[in-house]
């Protein structure tokens, strides 16, 4: 498993956790950092925290009122309480890659939620997760501090290239066609004088 998929496995282990026990999220993520007291040593039980891990933990629990928001707002049919809340938190660490994450292609983003889902929750998980995460892409500002890159001038068409060879006429239901005659001629220069016959 790539380094930043386990990251998001165990920023989601510390969230949920933290949701079920009712404890401060970033409480439990200085106890379960490898600078906390027993945390992610093996004696403990728990594997370390990566800096990507202790980056998403602390990213969602920032912007956790609008994650909640955006979520509660555009999950049709589903509440947030209602919710699993494995499905609840791998939707938050989602959002938070979408909209606040930095250097994580969106579709990263949202297939690697997706196997999240897969792999930790219902059948029907994936298919929502990857839904509900879809529509909030879509509907995503365009950040102020990264404005979208320039487009290309249109450039001119080479003639020579797009030249569309001579339609010949249809004659009936036909398809087959004649080749064209052509007449004798002789080349002088680089002028093609025909003969007369």
């Amino acid at each position: 498993m790539p380094a930043r998929s386990k990251a998001r496995k165990r920023a989601l282990d510390i969230l949920y956790e933290a949701e079920i026990k009712g404890q401060p999220v970033l409480d439990l993520l200085a106890e379960r950092s490898a600078d906390g007291p027993g945390g992610g040593s093996p004696a403990s039980g728990s594997p370390p925290v990566s800096g990507y891990a202790a980056e998403l933990v602390r990213g969602v629990q920032a912007h956790r009122e609008r994650i909640d928001e955006l979520l509660s707002e555009h999950a049709q049919g589903w509440t947030l309480d209602r919710m699993p809340a494995v499905d609840r938190n791998i939707l938050r660490i989602g959002v938070y890659e979408l909209y606040w994450g930095s250097g994580v292609p969106d579709g990263v983003a949202i297939s690697e939620a997706v196997l999240l889902a897969r792999d930790l929750s219902t059948e029907g998980s994936p298919a929502f997760v990857n839904g509900l995460l879809a529509r909030l892409l879509e509907l995503r500002p365009e950040p102020d501090h990264c404005p979208a890159p320039p487009r290309p001038a249109p450039s001119l068409p080479n003639p020579r290239r797009h030249r569309r060879a001579p339609q010949l006429p249809r004659t009936g239901h036909n398809t087959r066609m004649a080749a064209p005659r052509r007449r004798p001629g002789k080349i002088v220069g680089t002028t093609l004088f025909l003969s007369q016959q």
